[in-house]
């Protein structure tokens, strides 16, 4: 499980749904809330929160262009590597944190994904 710290820096309700920006160590992050700040004590601007998101769900691409409806883009280097016949675990620095992502080694092969790129 991926951990990063962060403030709330913005948020948009509707109905009992909040799209919430929080300004991270590693960049600008959206998440998708079933809660409103009526509803939830913790949804204010500026209150310190952890964004929390599985290894799985850690998009990775290279040479991306176009649009995409990925709201959490950041840009990392690759510092480890640990492939598996399936499944290859990467971990990723972000502006000196680490983060860590699953993805089918057959994508990462495809991909050409290598140590500081």
């Amino acid at each position: 499980m991926n951990k990063i710290i962060g403030k709330i820096k913005n948020i948009e309700s509707s109905d009992n749904i909040s799209l919430v920006e929080i300004e991270t160590e590693i960049g600008n992050m959206c998440a998708v809330v079933v809660e409103t700040p009526q509803t939830a004590t913790y949804l204010k601007i500026g209150e310190e929160v952890y964004v929390l998101f599985k290894e799985t769900e850690v998009s990775v691409g290279k040479n991306v262009s176009g649009m995409l409806s990925l709201r959490n883009k950041i840009s990392c280097s690759v510092e480890r590597i640990e492939k598996g016949r399936i499944l290859t675990r990467l971990t990723l620095k972000c502006r000196g944190k680490l983060i860590r992502s699953i993805i089918t080694t057959k994508s990462a092969e495809k991909m050409g994904i290598t140590v500081g790129r």
